[in-house]
């Protein structure tokens, strides 16, 4: 597996989406998704597009991983500069994705 197809299926898992899922909102075979995943199948640009837009990051992430731990300190540091509506919006993305987690971990 490359690290590209490693950082997808990382993604993906973390999101608690299928192959099947993320094949059908990208409009192509679950076999595709698997081949991609395991390095035997380059990605397009469009391809990689789609990914960041499901995965909610962006291309370079994707390709070059995130420095999670810099990014968690950066948005804990701007949190706080957030007007009150904004930060309860991100608690309640936050919340929803948690409870999106456990259902599909549940399922």
């Amino acid at each position: 597996m490359n690290e590209l197809g490693t950082r997808l299926k990382k993604a993906r898992e973390y999101l608690g989406l299928t192959q099947d899922d993320v094949a059908k909102l990208m409009g192509v075979s679950r076999v595709t998704i698997t081949n991609i995943e395991t390095g035997t199948r380059k990605v397009s640009a469009e391809e990689l597009s789609k990914f960041s837009k499901i995965y909610g990051c962006t291309m370079e992430e994707l390709l070059e991983g995130e420095k999670e731990e810099e990014n968690i300190s950066m948005y804990a540091r701007t949190f706080g500069e957030l007007s009150p509506k904004d930060q309860e919006e991100i608690i309640n993305l936050i919340k929803f994705k948690k409870l999106y987690k456990d259902k599909k971990l549940n399922e």
